[in-house]
């Protein structure tokens, strides 16, 4: 496992830990349960598991309100635990990717503690953001920014002697203070933190709000109405200008970041979240950077040919340029599963939340800070074998993509959104705060089915932390492990015809004179047909080694992707 470049074409599974598989029985997924299933996830023939934060944690924005950075949840496990698994993982030739949360903490973190046990412009407090408030007794916030969970992004302390005092800022909850990057200290920490982790075994890093950190707070703030007024003119903030999100100054740490990642063999790997304007992704991909960013175009993508062709070409030349590969996402921890969005009458795009925070961010769609998707259309709109269908052959295309594939737990079952958790189960602080206009996140969170019975589907002895439907025992891991055409089993036909045929990291547009029908071929004479129309198409000479779904009588149905290997 020795490869430097093994992550420029790698297939990376994200894990949820407590949604993933339950060892102990307690209702919560956990460290050991990622252990018991790595015999599955070799199975299904991934070269890496990315796992969203296992750290301590009150849980208030779902294990991304991180109480100490260095150690395990005890609900999820040990440190030693951890190692188990880094070590079953290796020895199946699986690497590991773990989210790192540099933006802010949680307020149980010792070092917020402190700093609200410590006076006005103490060493404790310049760990964080705070400021004084405005008016005549500071009882107003320093600007009238909105936070992306919604409310005011300032919350004011009461000092140690039982005043009301400063202020701190949150982009977040009110649950994760800021940190201060200007602080040296906050630096330093940090690369404690992924030197741990590295001389743990961790082969790279998912960098949580990447965009964040680095902030320009000079006084006057600038109110929200002038933030909005630039975000929807002509170029947003795509300068870099914004007060919080994507200043030049976040690369100076970055920077620093990837010294240290060269001083592995191989050096440790990292991926953006940077939910950026398009001209700025590649300096958070550059190899003096991260070295890759999170391309979330697709996932923001009807289910159109002209729109996916679009977005790969133009992704495919900006990865070449910035010397980094293209990253391909359609579903992961913050969005609607992409088997639910093809479903829906607009055929794949999800309207955002309405949060008005997205209105301060740049206006770009996607450019809210997090980027989450939520459904636009009632349960009752959602067309349920479209959607796989869809699902199924949009998928098949971006596994034959040059570049990164990032799947996310579930979708190898065909899963699509959970909407019928009652809403004194929810746990996403998103739906609490913004009642009646966001649903949240929970219903790509919900544990995974894997057997058709029991009282979690075989999620564990002890129930599931969120309420599984009655429908998941027929995805379950048992009913369709071995059964031909399940979709379990094309994601492994898939995942092992990739890791074949794959090299080097080229694609062609062959030209097919039918709009709806995309087709490149890819070194050796691998060749990847897409019908996004209603009629069935013809399909190129060669042996059809798999598709998403059954072909008509030797052609590509509608809403179909299959492969065909000719000979170079």
């Amino acid at each position: 496992m020795s490869d430097p470049n093994w992550w420029r074409q790698a297939a990376v599974y994200q894990i949820y830990p407590r949604s993933f598989y339950d060892a102990n029985g307690d209702g919560l997924g956990d460290i050991k349960g990622v252990t018991a299933k790595v015999p599955y996830l070799k199975e299904l023939g991934i070269d890496a598991v990315w796992l969203s934060p296992f750290y301590p944690s009150a849980l208030a924005d779902g294990g991304y309100d991180v109480d100490d950075y260095r150690n395990v949840d005890p609900k999820l496990g040990t440190l030693e635990d951890f190692d188990e698994m880094a070590a079953a993982l290796h020895a199946a030739g699986i690497r590991i990717v773990v989210d790192i949360v540099p933006n802010h903490s949680s307020d149980r973190h010792e070092w917020f503690k402190e700093a609200l046990a410590s006076p006005k412009g103490s060493a404790a407090r310049e760990r964080y953001i705070f400021r004084d408030g405005r008016g005549e007794n500071g009882e107003l916030p320093p600007s009238d920014w909105d936070s992306v969970f919604g409310g005011p992004i300032w919350d004011r302390i009461t000092e140690p002697d039982g005043t009301p005092g400063q202020w701190y800022m949150h982009i977040f909850a009110k649950e994760q203070p800021d940190f201060n990057w200007e602080n040296p200290e906050i630096r330093e920490d940090f690369l404690k933190t992924l030197r741990f982790w590295s001389d743990r075994g961790v082969d790279g890093f998912r960098i949580d709000v990447a965009h964040g950190m680095a902030k320009d707070l000079s006084e006057p703030l600038p109110m929200k109405a002038d933030l909005e007024a630039k975000a929807h003119g002509t170029d947003g903030f795509a300068d870099g200008s914004h007060p919080f999100w994507d200043r030049d100054e976040v690369h100076e740490v970055y920077a620093e970041w990837r010294k240290l990642f060269n001083e592995y063999n191989p050096p440790r790997t990292a991926v953006a979240e940077a939910w950026v304007h398009e001209t700025r992704r590649a300096r958070y991909a550059s190899p003096e950077g991260l070295g890759q960013a999170f391309n979330f175009d697709l996932l923001q993508s009807d289910f159109d040919a002209a729109s996916f062709k679009k977005i790969i070409a133009d992704n495919l030349v900006a990865a070449k340029e910035s010397g980094a590969s293209s990253t391909w996402v359609f579903s992961n921890h913050d969005v609607v599963r992409h088997a639910t969005r093809y479903g829906l009458p607009k055929g794949g795009s999800v309207a955002q939340g309405t949060n008005a925070a997205q209105d301060v961010t740049g206006g770009t769609k996607g450019q809210d800070g997090k980027g989450w998707l939520l459904a636009g259309a009632p349960a009752e709109e959602l067309d349920v074998e479209l959607g796989l269908r869809r699902a199924r052959a949009a998928t098949l295309l971006l596994l034959a993509l040059p570049g990164s594939a990032y799947l996310y737990q579930g979708e190898e079952l065909g899963l699509r959104e959970v909407s019928e958790i009652p809403d004194a189960e929810r746990q996403d602080p998103s739906f609490f705060r913004n009642p009646g206009v966001e649903i949240g996140r929970d219903g790509c969170r919900v544990p995974l089915p894997w057997t058709a019975d029991g009282s979690s589907f075989g999620f564990g002895a002890g129930g599931a932390h969120l309420p599984q439907p009655e429908w998941f025992k027929d995805y379950a891991v048992s009913k369709q492990e071995g059964v031909e055409g399940s979709t379990l089993e094309l994601y492994r036909t898939a995942l092992r015809l990739r890791s074949e045929l794959q090299t080097d990291e080229e694609l062609e547009w062959v030209e097919t004179g039918n709009q709806d029908v995309l087709h490149f071929s890819r070194p050796g004479g691998w060749h990847t047909v897409t019908n996004f129309g209603s009629d069935p198409v013809e399909l190129p000479d060669g042996d059809v080694v798999v598709s998403s779904g059954p072909l008509d009588n030797g052609k590509l149905p509608a809403d179909t992707t299959a492969w065909v290997v000719r000979d170079a």
